[in-house]
Formats: C-alpha cells, structure tokens, sequence
C-alpha cells in the first residue's frame, strides 16, 4: 500500500472523531496530491461527499472514477456507493439497474452481498417487496449454519410468485 493511501485510510479511521466537513477537507487536501482525473482520487472524493450527506456532489465523482478505470475491490466499491447515492437521491429505479449488471457481471464479487443487500433496499422503494425480501434472504442464506437449503429455496420461491 503506498503513502497516499495510508494517509487516506487514516482520515477514514479518524473521522468518526471529526465532523463531516472536516473530513471532506482532510480527503480533498489529499486529493489535491493526485491528477485531476485520477479514478482513486476520485472515488475518495466522492466518498467523502457521500458520508457527509452530499450525496448529489458525490454522483459525478462516482461516475467519472468508474469511468476512468477504478481498480477493484475500488470499483466495486464504487458502483455500490454510487447504488445507494442513486436511491438516496430518490431514483431507487437506477440504483436497482447498476447493481443488476454489477451482478450479472460480477455475480461472486468479494462485495456481492453488499450489493445484494443495496439492491433489496432499492427493490423496497421501489415498491417491490418480494424480490427486496427474496434478494435479502438469498443473500443471507450461504451463510447460514443451518437450514441454508430451506432458506434459498423459500427465496426462490418469492421470486416465482
């Protein structure tokens, strides 16, 4: 790992102890280090615009870092935050279109539950129930110690109704 980003995960590690715009101010001075149009800067500028409820400021950068060729597990990263920002914005419609073809594309992606579990609360708003609650159960049920194969199969069924 180099400097930068050790510099960046220590804001990130400190900034539950400082405020929000403190912490976009600490990401962007060390964005500043970085070429306009570098994927990584990006992403961390627009994560620090997300974390502190700018989520409307956070989109273009999302988009742009992606764009420009973010790294996994960065761009996965990426396209879930982007996800969240979407509905947080009030268009679950997009954020459940992104983590759709993230899935398809990426269907055992590190961060794949993490995106199912965005995607069932786009489903949500959505007005989709069923699948938001097929989406959450059969991303919980590989993990379960028992009864993993009842629990898949009763969110597959949500899915058939």
């Amino acid at each position: 790992m180099d400097d930068w980003q050790q510099r960046i995960d220590a804001v990130w590690d400190a900034a539950a102890a400082t405020s929000e715009e403190e912490t976009v101010a600490r990401i962007d001075a060390l964005v500043s280090e970085r070429p306009a149009d570098d994927p990584s800067a990006l992403f961390e500028a627009a994560g620090a615009r997300d974390y502190a409820g700018r989520e409307a400021d956070a989109e273009p950068l999302y988009r742009a870092a992606i764009a420009g060729g973010l790294a996994d597990p960065q761009r996965a990263q990426a396209v879930i935050q982007l996800a969240s920002t979407l509905r947080n914005l009030g268009r679950p419609g997009e954020s459940v279109e992104l983590l759709h073809a993230e899935l398809t594309a990426h269907p055992e992606h590190e961060l794949a539950d993490a995106a199912r579990a965005f995607l069932a609360l786009a489903l949500h708003d959505l007005g989709r129930h069923a699948a938001a609650v097929a989406t959450a159960v059969g991303a919980l049920a590989p993990h379960l110690p028992l009864y993993r194969r009842a629990v898949a199969n009763y969110a597959h069924d949500l899915t058939t109704r």
